[in-house]
């Protein structure tokens, strides 16, 4: 097992290693959901609760799905961004086969553990900016392939992920997002209609090891000008 940096302070992590998309890969995570250091108040300042503020640093069964469908999926001429990020492993994955990827949260540890186990893979720096979809982030641009997993956990969720995904959108884009079979699914493709994306999905019933999953893969269309 490879050597891993101090974690930050305050919180206990662990290494695990991911299989089932591509090479494996090496995640620094935090060692469980009650993880919680935030002396500084910046969960406060980003609008996060305490029983959220550990989530971006799980490993979570739509993520896997999503690095799975990325290990072979058409990268030229795409510019990407991955939405919700945390530990960022489809974003790992698209790095390594030299995708034109920008991985982004609104989680203040998020970037450091993207660091870290950038490191921890032998890959090089990768384009991480923040992403608050309630907020203007000026820093982003536009994308061409959106992409996100396992996002509309709150019921507020479907309308302001709707808006950030349209103000950072190309005039054609492709949207991929993987979703456990939440409830606020459908409130989200309502408003990703209303927006002009059209929509298709699949189910999904197994992580790219072979371990059950219960879910689908989502995808909204907006087409350019004819």
């Amino acid at each position: 097992m490879p050597t891993t940096e101090p974690p930050p302070a305050g919180y206990k992590t662990k290494l695990e290693t991911v299989h089932g998309s591509g090479a494996d890969i090496v995640l620094r995570s935090l060692l469980d959901r009650v993880q919680y250091h935030d002396p500084d108040g910046a969960a406060e300042r980003e609008g996060i609760s305490a029983a959220a503020w550990p989530l971006f640093g799980i490993l979570w069964p739509s993520g896997q799905v999503l690095a799975g469908a990325m290990v072979s999926f058409e990268l030229e001429g795409q510019r990407i961004l991955e939405l919700g990020c945390g530990l960022a492993l489809a974003s790992l994955v698209l790095h390594r086969r030299g995708g034109d990827i920008t991985a982004s949260d609104c989680h203040p540890l998020a970037a450091d553990f993207l660091v870290e186990n950038l490191r921890l893979n032998h890959l090089p720096a990768m384009k991480y900016e923040t992403g608050n979809w309630s907020r203007a982030n000026p820093r982003l641009g536009l994308f061409d392939l959106i992409i996100g997993s396992d996002l509309l956990y709150d019921r507020g969720q479907p309308e302001a992920l709707s808006q950030f995904i349209d103000r950072h959108s190309e005039t054609a884009v492709e949207v991929l997002i993987v979703d456990p079979d939440r409830g606020n699914q459908a409130t989200f493709s309502r408003k990703m209609g209303v927006l002009g994306y059209s929509h298709t999905s699949r189910r999904v019933q197994a992580l790219p090891g072979g371990e059950a999953y219960k879910g689908k893969m989502h995808r909204y269309l907006r087409s350019g000008p004819q």
